[in-house]
């Protein structure tokens, strides 16, 4: 972790495993050379320097936002900095994991009072539009990292898990929670979590390069692709559709999910 540190570093300062940790600053990193705050004030300390990141990738652009600015701007330490993003590339790590959160508690908050399965899977992925608005003029540098298939901080990485995780659990909720849950076959049922989820990635990729106000391009491509996928996973309940179901399956099973991390690099 210390020569990724090294590498990703260019600001040319030292990392964390360089400087001496702060007084009672907590050990244990998470994936992805991520500190796992213990207490409330590290919590808090962490939070601080990603919220103050995410505001100077809006403002300079990722590029031209350093550690050190990061550090100097949240009134922390370089060291300090490090000890909770080793570096700088992970922060984009730090915002997939609480974009994730603040996106599954926002859409559970708007989907609590249906049960209709298209309107619940619309919410779930305007929401994500919602939640990710602010951060859209730099999406695309973020993208360039997280595109790399072999970068722990592709959404396909185990690194990723614990932020993927979260968003598989909130699909699951979306088909759990409606009216076409008792309806589909279990294991296909078990594995449509995870398709939803792709489903979502295909919405990010699209969002990503919209540049139409407010991604309306995207919003509309939510709107008009939501019941038509919701209408292919219902009439996958009826018989006639079987064959074509279990055959789904196989594919999903052989070549789809293999391709996800499924654990945290400890």
């Amino acid at each position: 972790m210390d020569d990724l540190a090294a590498t990703n570093r260019t600001d040319g300062e030292k990392g964390a495993a360089e400087l001496a940790a702060a007084p009672g600053t907590d050990t244990g990193p998470m994936p992805g050379g991520r500190a796992q705050p213990k207490t409330d004030k590290s919590e808090a300390t962490r939070a601080l320097i990603l919220e103050t990141a995410m505001r100077l990738f809006q403002e300079r652009g990722y590029e031209k936002t350093t550690m050190r600015a990061i550090a100097t701007e949240a009134g922390v330490s370089v060291g300090n900095a490090y000890y909770y993003f080793s570096a700088k590339e992970f922060l984009i790590q730090g915002f997939y994991d609480r974009m994730t959160h603040d996106h599954a508690a926002d859409a559970r908050r708007r989907m609590a009072h249906t049960r209709d399965f298209a309107e619940r899977l619309q919410i779930a992925l305007a929401s994500w539009l919602d939640t990710a608005a602010p951060y859209h003029e730099f999406a695309a540098q973020f993208f360039r990292t997280a595109a790399d298939p072999t970068s722990s901080l592709s959404p396909f990485s185990n690194e990723s898990h614990p932020a993927r995780a979260t968003a598989v659990e909130l699909f699951r909720e979306v088909l759990q929670g409606s009216d076409l849950a008792p309806k589909l076959d279990a294991e296909l049922g078990e594995l449509l979590p995870d398709v939803l989820w792709l489903h979502l990635m295909i919405v990010v990729l699209y969002w990503v390069f919209d540049r139409t106000e407010d991604t309306e391009r995207t919003r509309e491509f939510v709107r008009r692709s939501t019941p038509m996928a919701a209408r292919l996973i219902n009439l996958s309940r009826y018989r006639v559709f079987r064959p074509i179901v279990r055959d789904a399956k196989g594919l999903i099973q052989d070549f789809i999910l293999p391709t996800i991390g499924k654990t945290a690099v400890k």
